[in-house]
Formats: structure tokens, C-alpha cells, sequence
């Protein structure tokens, strides 16, 4: 496979590696609600991008909106790469999120983050693994 989409999935396992911080951190401190919700939109971004490079280039999966996350999400549950459909949840959350100017959705979903969403992108990283080895 192509650098680019190693490095893509190396980028995917840092910022994972960055959120996955936030289970010991207290969201009352400076900076942490803030730096968990920037990390988990920084790996739902990537990881929805790698699922769209093995859908492309590993399973030659062409018959979707490829530049959709909600597209490459349904193709990589109907393909396996994912298996829960909380992913669309986190879809909706990360949209959601853009907008949340006053914190209190951040605050809301800090834990949601941090006990369901870690995990699915834990499976995630190590379905996607075996594509990247």
C-alpha cells in the first residue's frame, strides 16, 4: 500500500493514542474537555478516512459516495471493517460538536467518549491492523 495511506493509518493510531488520555483525565481541568473533544474529532476524521483506503484500495469497494462519512460508514459495517452501528451516533456527536459554543454538549458527551467511543475505535484500529501489516 501507499505511504500516504500507511501514514494515514499511523496518524489514525497517534490520535487515538492522544484521545485514549482522556479515561485518566478530569474534564473539570483547563483544557481537557476541550482537548478531548478536539481529539475525538481528529480520530473520528481520520479513522473514517481509513476505512474509506481499505474499502478503495484493499476490497476494490467502488460503489459508494466516497468522500461520505456516512457512506463509507455504512460500506465498512456491510464489509465488516466496523460492527456496531454506535458509529453513526458518533457521526451525528462529531457533527454536533462543530456547533457547541458553550461547552455544555462537550460536557455531556465527555464520558460517552471516553467509555463507548475509545473502545469501537479500538476494534476499529484492530480490524483495520491487518491491513496495514
Amino acid at each position: 500500500m501507499e505511504n500516504k495511506y500507511i501514514n494515514r493509518y499511523r496518524t489514525f493510531c497517534k490520535c487515538l493514542d492522544n484521545l485514549k488520555k482522556s479515561k485518566q483525565a478530569n474534564p473539570n481541568e483547563d483544557f481537557v474537555l476541550e482537548g478531548t473533544i478536539m481529539n475525538f474529532n481528529l480520530t473520528f476524521d481520520i479513522s473514517w478516512k481509513v476505512m474509506k483506503d481499505i474499502l478503495v484500495k484493499q476490497l476494490g469497494i467502488l460503489d459508494f459516495a466516497i468522500g461520505s462519512p456516512r457512506d463509507t460508514l455504512q460500506q465498512a459495517f456491510t464489509n465488516r471493517l466496523i460492527d456496531d452501528d454506535k458509529w453513526m451516533q458518533m457521526l451525528r456527536i462529531r457533527n454536533q460538536l462543530a456547533h457547541d459554543y458553550d461547552g455544555s454538549l462537550a460536557t455531556a458527551e465527555f464520558s460517552i467518549i471516553v467509555n463507548e467511543y475509545i473502545p469501537l475505535f479500538e476494534r476499529f484500529r484492530v480490524c483495520a491492523e491487518q491491513y496495514y501489516i
